[in-house]
């Protein structure tokens, strides 16, 4: 059993920050990857950032500049640090986490609930 919990959502106002936080825990091996994805009411699911076991980091084009993406490996946990926040940053924020757990061969994907970011203007 895996689980990703995440926490930092919240109500900002446009320029403000938030940090959102998201700790996986369960019967881990290892965590290839980690990332965070958003979907605003009616689009679809998008990737924010990611970041991988060897650090390296991608960001959508939308929030290069503005965000930044960090992991602790040894706490399983990955951040998103967001700063100068816009009204369109405003969605539900996922965590994903690509997991190889105890006893399995192969790693799977897996979501947290979920976090609601509002940016007001």
């Amino acid at each position: 059993q895996v689980q990703l919990v995440e926490s930092g959502g919240g109500l900002v106002q446009a320029g403000g920050s938030l940090r959102l936080s998201c700790a996986a825990s369960g019967t881990i091996r290892s965590i290839h990857i980690m990332g965070w994805y958003r979907q605003a009411p009616g689009k679809q699911r998008e990737l924010v950032a990611d970041i991988r076991s060897g650090e390296s980091t991608k960001y959508a084009d939308s929030v290069k500049g503005r965000f930044t993406i960090s992991r602790d490996n040894a706490e399983n946990t990955v951040y998103l640090q967001m700063n100068s926040l816009k009204p369109e940053d405003t969605a539900v924020y996922y965590c994903n986490a690509k997991i190889l757990r105890l006893g399995l061969e192969s790693s799977l994907n897996y979501w947290g609930q979920g976090t609601q970011v509002t940016v007001s203007s």
